[in-house]
């Protein structure tokens, strides 16, 4: 069977890569001269967007790691062109990193993008699956300012966020043995649901930094970011939405699919911090 995995300039997909380079993973990439220095892999160029280039890279492919493509305007064209590419192309069984509770209506508007891209996926007819991942919780206290404060309109919500390391244990566990999760759907949270006053107090004791958490209205949030950033109201709709899905409650539930899948109990928020990259 042959493996392909993108993402692998990233973290997420570079773990997952020399986690398995023992297959001979071909390495999708945008641009190689960025791509990992892995030992038995190759390299294939490649964007998402791009049709021809995708299928070209993807041919003999028979096992897909498709790594979510970054936030943009254009995402969801991009990720439906790339699967249909692989589909084109004769890939066998795509694994897919969507977002916990992606929904045509989701409050985080990211996990609308998500929703469709696992839409055309199932109508792509290839097999798959889904790794729904919780926001990341490694990932969380970085949202802080450079005063230390962490600021939107999450009020009292909590989020059952996930290591990406833990993230990265599951796919490859999936693309290790991909007929065992045979079009399976799998949500990938943490072992706690936190808020985000208590995931600022705790990360800043494993930091050394002074973490706080200070809520916002959603007018104060757009406002604060407008303030800040020259972005584009779809962007300022995701940094707000991160907020508001914790807020009202869509990010909360807790699952046992990383114990499942892995054999091991998720990582905390403090295990987390401890083994990212900073």
């Amino acid at each position: 069977m042959t493996l392909a995995v993108t993402g692998s300039t990233g973290h997420l997909g570079s773990i997952v890569a020399a986690a398995l380079a023992d297959l001979e993973p071909r390495l999708v990439v945008r641009d190689p001269s960025r791509a990992p220095s892995i030992p038995g892999t190759t390299v294939a160029q490649a964007s998402y967007g791009d049709l021809e280039a995708s299928r070209d890279a993807l041919t003999g492919v028979d096992l897909l790691f498709m790594v979510s493509a970054a936030e943009s305007r254009t995402r969801r064209e991009e990720h439906r062109t790339f699967i249909r590419a692989a589909a084109e192309a004769g890939v066998s069984h795509l694994v897919y990193t969507s977002f916990s509770g992606a929904s045509a209506d989701a409050t985080f508007t990211l996990g609308r993008d998500h929703h469709d891209a696992e839409v055309a996926i199932v109508e792509s007819g290839l097999d798959h699956t889904i790794l729904r991942d919780n926001f990341y919780l490694d990932l969380l206290p970085l949202f802080a300012d450079e005063h230390g404060v962490i600021r939107g309109p999450a009020d009292e919500g909590r989020v059952a966020g996930v290591a990406r390391a833990d993230v990265a244990a599951v796919a490859v566990e999936v693309l290790r043995s991909p007929a065992d999760h045979l079009n399976a759907t799998y949500e990938l949270t943490g072992p706690e649901a936190l808020t985000m006053a208590e995931i600022a107090a705790r990360a800043g004791t494993v930091l050394g930094r002074d973490l706080r958490f200070e809520n916002e209205t959603e007018d104060e949030a757009y406002a604060s970011r407008r303030a800040a950033y020259d972005a584009e109201q779809w962007q300022l709709d995701a940094w707000v939405s991160t907020y508001t899905a914790i807020r009202d409650g869509e990010c909360a539930r807790l699952t046992d699919d990383v114990r499942r899948v892995t054999g091991v109990r998720p990582r905390s928020l403090e295990r987390a911090l401890l083994d990212a990259p900073h």
